[in-house]
Protein backbone atom coordinates (compact mmCIF):
# COMPACT_ATOMS: atom_id res chain seq x y z
CA UNK A 1 0.00 0.00 0.00
CA UNK A 2 2.86 2.45 1.14
CA UNK A 3 4.68 1.49 -1.96
CA UNK A 4 1.55 2.31 -4.46
CA UNK A 5 1.17 5.69 -2.46
CA UNK A 6 4.49 6.38 -3.18
CA UNK A 7 4.18 5.29 -6.83
CA UNK A 8 1.43 7.66 -7.19
CA UNK A 9 2.73 10.68 -5.74
CA UNK A 10 5.81 10.32 -8.00
CA UNK A 11 3.53 9.54 -11.29
CA UNK A 12 1.48 12.91 -10.12
CA UNK A 13 4.91 15.43 -9.67
CA UNK A 14 6.19 14.19 -13.24
CA UNK A 15 3.13 14.31 -14.75
CA UNK A 16 1.77 17.18 -13.91
CA UNK A 17 4.83 19.10 -14.89
CA UNK A 18 5.07 18.09 -18.02
CA UNK A 19 1.06 19.01 -18.38
CA UNK A 20 2.04 22.40 -17.50
CA UNK A 21 4.92 22.68 -19.74
CA UNK A 22 3.06 21.71 -22.58
CA UNK A 23 2.11 25.41 -24.65
CA UNK A 24 -1.73 26.72 -24.46
CA UNK A 25 -1.70 26.47 -28.81
CA UNK A 26 -0.77 22.57 -28.69
CA UNK A 27 -3.35 21.86 -25.21
CA UNK A 28 -6.33 24.33 -27.32
CA UNK A 29 -5.95 21.89 -30.41
CA UNK A 30 -6.00 18.84 -28.59
CA UNK A 31 -8.74 19.99 -26.16
CA UNK A 32 -10.73 20.81 -29.23
CA UNK A 33 -10.08 17.15 -30.70
CA UNK A 34 -10.77 15.26 -26.93
CA UNK A 35 -14.33 17.66 -27.20
CA UNK A 36 -14.91 16.22 -30.44
CA UNK A 37 -14.36 12.61 -29.95
CA UNK A 38 -16.83 12.80 -26.79
CA UNK A 39 -19.52 15.16 -28.50
CA UNK A 40 -19.32 12.00 -31.15
CA UNK A 41 -19.62 9.23 -29.34
CA UNK A 42 -22.46 6.37 -28.21
CA UNK A 43 -22.51 7.20 -24.49
CA UNK A 44 -22.24 10.84 -24.92
CA UNK A 45 -25.45 10.85 -27.08
CA UNK A 46 -27.40 8.72 -25.21
CA UNK A 47 -26.77 10.65 -21.78
CA UNK A 48 -29.34 13.02 -20.55
CA UNK A 49 -27.07 14.11 -17.87
CA UNK A 50 -23.91 15.49 -18.29
CA UNK A 51 -21.46 15.00 -15.09
CA UNK A 52 -18.56 17.52 -15.86
CA UNK A 53 -15.55 19.08 -14.12
CA UNK A 54 -14.24 22.94 -14.25
CA UNK A 55 -10.76 22.56 -15.53
CA UNK A 56 -7.92 23.33 -13.36
CA UNK A 57 -4.07 23.00 -13.10
CA UNK A 58 -3.93 22.62 -17.76
CA UNK A 59 -6.59 19.81 -17.29
CA UNK A 60 -8.41 19.55 -20.89
CA UNK A 61 -11.21 22.39 -21.74
CA UNK A 62 -14.52 20.52 -21.59
CA UNK A 63 -16.50 23.56 -22.04
CA UNK A 64 -17.50 22.99 -25.34
CA UNK A 65 -18.92 19.69 -24.49
CA UNK A 66 -21.29 21.51 -21.49
CA UNK A 67 -22.18 24.39 -24.29
CA UNK A 68 -22.87 21.20 -26.92
CA UNK A 69 -25.13 19.79 -24.19
CA UNK A 70 -27.43 22.52 -23.38
CA UNK A 71 -27.81 23.25 -26.68
CA UNK A 72 -28.68 19.92 -27.33
CA UNK A 73 -31.44 19.66 -24.07
CA UNK A 74 -29.25 17.92 -22.24
CA UNK A 75 -28.68 18.37 -17.85
CA UNK A 76 -25.06 19.81 -17.32
CA UNK A 77 -23.84 19.26 -13.26
CA UNK A 78 -20.63 20.18 -11.83
CA UNK A 79 -19.26 19.23 -8.43
CA UNK A 80 -18.99 20.99 -4.93
CA UNK A 81 -16.09 19.50 -3.39
CA UNK A 82 -16.80 18.40 0.42
CA UNK A 83 -12.78 18.46 1.94
CA UNK A 84 -14.33 17.36 5.16
CA UNK A 85 -14.87 13.62 3.95
CA UNK A 86 -14.17 13.91 0.79
CA UNK A 87 -17.59 13.71 -1.12
CA UNK A 88 -19.11 15.77 -3.95
CA UNK A 89 -22.49 16.91 -4.42
CA UNK A 90 -22.91 18.08 -8.27
CA UNK A 91 -25.26 20.47 -9.20
CA UNK A 92 -27.09 21.75 -12.51
CA UNK A 93 -25.88 24.94 -14.27
CA UNK A 94 -26.67 26.52 -16.98
CA UNK A 95 -23.91 28.75 -17.58
CA UNK A 96 -20.69 29.87 -16.59
CA UNK A 97 -21.83 32.26 -14.47
CA UNK A 98 -23.39 29.88 -11.72
CA UNK A 99 -19.96 29.27 -10.78
CA UNK A 100 -18.10 30.59 -7.52
CA UNK A 101 -14.09 30.15 -5.97
CA UNK A 102 -14.88 26.91 -3.75
CA UNK A 103 -13.08 24.64 -2.42
CA UNK A 104 -8.83 24.76 -3.21
CA UNK A 105 -9.49 27.92 -4.99
CA UNK A 106 -11.49 25.32 -7.34
CA UNK A 107 -14.77 26.90 -9.28
CA UNK A 108 -17.73 25.19 -8.54
CA UNK A 109 -21.03 25.67 -8.70
CA UNK A 110 -23.21 28.27 -6.40
CA UNK A 111 -25.07 25.88 -3.60
CA UNK A 112 -28.59 28.08 -4.34
CA UNK A 113 -28.44 25.80 -8.19
CA UNK A 114 -30.91 22.80 -8.41
CA UNK A 115 -28.60 19.49 -6.86
CA UNK A 116 -28.34 16.42 -9.27
CA UNK A 117 -30.44 14.19 -6.63
CA UNK A 118 -28.77 10.73 -6.74
CA UNK A 119 -32.03 8.84 -5.76
CA UNK A 120 -34.48 10.05 -8.32
CA UNK A 121 -32.19 10.12 -11.31
CA UNK A 122 -31.99 6.91 -14.02
CA UNK A 123 -28.03 6.56 -13.54
CA UNK A 124 -28.43 4.42 -16.97
CA UNK A 125 -29.18 8.08 -18.59
CA UNK A 126 -25.79 9.77 -16.90
CA UNK A 127 -22.47 10.11 -18.20
CA UNK A 128 -19.55 11.53 -16.10
CA UNK A 129 -16.16 13.12 -17.64
CA UNK A 130 -13.51 12.00 -15.03
CA UNK A 131 -10.22 14.27 -14.78
CA UNK A 132 -6.62 12.83 -14.26
CA UNK A 133 -3.22 13.77 -14.19
CA UNK A 134 -2.56 9.93 -16.23
CA UNK A 135 -4.55 6.80 -17.19
CA UNK A 136 -3.88 3.55 -18.29
CA UNK A 137 -6.10 2.00 -21.03
CA UNK A 138 -7.72 0.18 -18.69
CA UNK A 139 -9.51 3.05 -16.93
CA UNK A 140 -7.10 3.14 -13.57
CA UNK A 141 -6.33 6.84 -12.57
CA UNK A 142 -3.87 8.94 -10.83
CA UNK A 143 -5.70 12.12 -10.07
CA UNK A 144 -4.85 14.80 -7.46
CA UNK A 145 -5.12 12.32 -4.02
CA UNK A 146 -7.99 13.41 -2.43
CA UNK A 147 -10.18 9.95 -3.22
CA UNK A 148 -13.48 12.28 -4.38
CA UNK A 149 -14.60 10.36 -7.83
CA UNK A 150 -13.84 6.63 -6.03
CA UNK A 151 -15.71 7.73 -2.96
CA UNK A 152 -18.54 9.01 -5.51
CA UNK A 153 -18.41 5.85 -7.70
CA UNK A 154 -18.67 3.69 -4.61
CA UNK A 155 -22.14 5.41 -3.91
CA UNK A 156 -23.31 5.15 -7.57
CA UNK A 157 -22.16 3.82 -10.91
CA UNK A 158 -22.89 6.34 -13.99
CA UNK A 159 -21.28 5.80 -17.34
CA UNK A 160 -17.82 7.20 -17.21
CA UNK A 161 -15.08 8.57 -19.68
CA UNK A 162 -11.90 9.40 -18.66
CA UNK A 163 -10.31 12.78 -20.22
CA UNK A 164 -6.93 13.18 -20.65
CA UNK A 165 -4.13 13.56 -23.47
CA UNK A 166 -2.81 10.82 -25.43
CA UNK A 167 0.55 11.06 -24.03
CA UNK A 168 -0.58 10.66 -20.52
CA UNK A 169 -2.42 7.47 -20.90
CA UNK A 170 0.56 5.09 -19.25
CA UNK A 171 0.95 1.22 -20.11
CA UNK A 172 -0.23 1.03 -16.58
CA UNK A 173 -0.47 3.05 -13.47
CA UNK A 174 -0.56 1.83 -9.81
CA UNK A 175 -3.81 1.17 -7.92
CA UNK A 176 -5.23 0.00 -5.26
CA UNK A 177 -8.65 -2.16 -4.19
CA UNK A 178 -10.34 1.17 -3.38
CA UNK A 179 -9.42 2.11 -7.09
CA UNK A 180 -12.36 2.28 -9.40
CA UNK A 181 -11.90 2.18 -13.39
CA UNK A 182 -13.53 4.73 -15.60
CA UNK A 183 -15.84 2.91 -18.49
CA UNK A 184 -13.32 4.72 -21.46
CA UNK A 185 -10.82 6.93 -21.49
CA UNK A 186 -10.53 10.01 -24.53
CA UNK A 187 -7.51 11.37 -25.75
CA UNK A 188 -7.12 13.42 -28.93
CA UNK A 189 -6.17 10.39 -30.76
CA UNK A 190 -9.29 8.22 -30.16
CA UNK A 191 -11.56 6.41 -27.41
CA UNK A 192 -10.23 3.16 -25.65
CA UNK A 193 -12.14 0.48 -23.72
CA UNK A 194 -11.28 0.26 -20.67
CA UNK A 195 -11.00 -3.21 -18.56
Amino acid sequence: MYETRKYKIEIRKKYLEKRAALPIEVRAARDAKICRNILSSAVYRYADVILMFYPMKAEVDIFPIMEAALAAGKRVAFPRCNAEDHSMIFYYVTSKEDFEKGSYGIMEPKTTLEVFDLKTVDMQNVLCLVPAIVYDRRGYRVGYGGGYYDRFFGRVRPASIGVVYEEFILKSVPHGRYDITVDVVVSERGIYAGK
